[in-house]
């Protein structure tokens, strides 16, 4: 019974621990603003992100111009002028605004919950201004004229919203518990077993599992998010962006896998080290002790050929003439 309920908790414990460590990424470290802005800020000098920057916010521009000759003439421009602006250094301040309006927008849909089940959007204006204001300084014929509007992006469809915000609430819940959970089931199975050191090893081999589970569940995510990029030019900006965001739980998903190994071979290697027990041990195990008699003290090995020693009271075989079932000589000289 103890046996198979520690495995049990063990079992429980080893599974909860990478469900735990992705709810704690979701919530401490994908949804904190800061820590997002500094795991994509550095991507603006990548030129699969720049491209496709310069690609999405082009066709927003070129979209607000009037339908006609002036889109025909000022469309092939915008574009150049966009793209450009992605290879100077004022693209990264521009990029960190960015993301940092987009990852509060999200935020802002997922936490309230009187937010309506609309789309997620953000505004390209900031980055809008910033393009006609260079194209000015740069003499750009017309440049003056470039609408500075309002441009809504939706960044996360409507049909999605409510799915995204019933799944934070339950990671956010789940980020405190799952690990309280893990580590008091794990601490429990150990407790209750009847061979504490075998349940300590099946514990670790199981966090390893559990961690290489979660970096197989990292790279096959991967692989389904380049799928679902609607254009094929994208996706490399969106594998760099996914690995950017990825980095610390690939890096936590090896780290329970190394645990789980240490853990698991130490066990292993203190047992065989304490069933060995070293040359003295065995040295000490290879000396025979001396039988000792119900008195405590050390009772004779019998030689061979001669009769043992008899007790008070008790007659000798080999005074009586018989030993082994077979006469012996008389003994010279009288009897005592």
């Amino acid at each position: 019974m103890r046996t198979t309920l520690s495995a049990a908790l063990v079992a429980l414990a080893c599974l909860l621990v990478p469900c735990g460590a992705f709810a704690a990424w979701v919530v401490h470290g994908l949804a904190d603003t800061g820590r997002y802005v500094d795991s994509v800020a550095p991507l603006s000098a990548d030129p699969a992100v720049r491209d496709a920057v310069a690609d999405a916010v082009g066709d927003g521009v070129v979209e607000e111009l009037e339908a006609g000759p002036a889109r025909d003439l000022f469309g092939p421009f915008v574009r150049d002028a966009v793209r450009s602006f992605t290879r100077t250094e004022a693209f990264g301040p521009v990029w960190e605004t960015g993301n940092r309006a987009v990852h509060d927008a999200v935020l802002h849909a997922l936490r309230d919950g009187r937010a309506g089940p609309g789309p997620v959007t953000v505004d390209l204006a900031p980055v809008t201004a910033e393009v006609k204001r260079r194209l000015v300084a740069d003499r750009m014929p017309f440049a003056d004229r470039i609408p500075v509007e309002h441009t809504r992006v939706a960044v996360v469809p409507a049909g999605e919203t409510a799915g995204l915000r019933a799944g934070y609430r339950l990671l956010d819940a789940a980020a405190l518990w799952l690990p309280l959970a893990a580590v008091a089931l794990a601490v429990a199975g150990i407790a209750v077993a009847v061979h504490r050191r075998r349940a300590l090893t099946a514990t670790g081999l199981g966090i390893a599992l559990g961690g290489g589970l979660l970096a197989a569940a990292v790279a096959v995510g991967r692989r389904l998010t380049l799928a679902d990029v609607p254009e094929p030019v994208h996706r490399p900006a969106a594998g760099v962006v996914y690995d950017a965001l990825t980095a610390t739980l690939r890096t936590a998903s090896w780290t329970l896998l190394a645990l789980g190994l240490a853990v698991a071979l130490a066990c292993l290697l203190t047992g065989l080290r304490e069933r060995g027990g070293g040359p003295a041990a065995r040295r000490s195990r290879g000396r025979r002790r001396p039988r000792r008699g119900w008195t405590g003290r050390t009772k004779p090995r019998p030689v061979d050929g001669a009769a043992p020693p008899a007790r008070d009271g008790a007659p000798s075989p080999a005074r009586d003439g018989v030993w082994n079932g077979s006469p012996q000589p008389p003994v010279a000289g009288p009897r005592p």
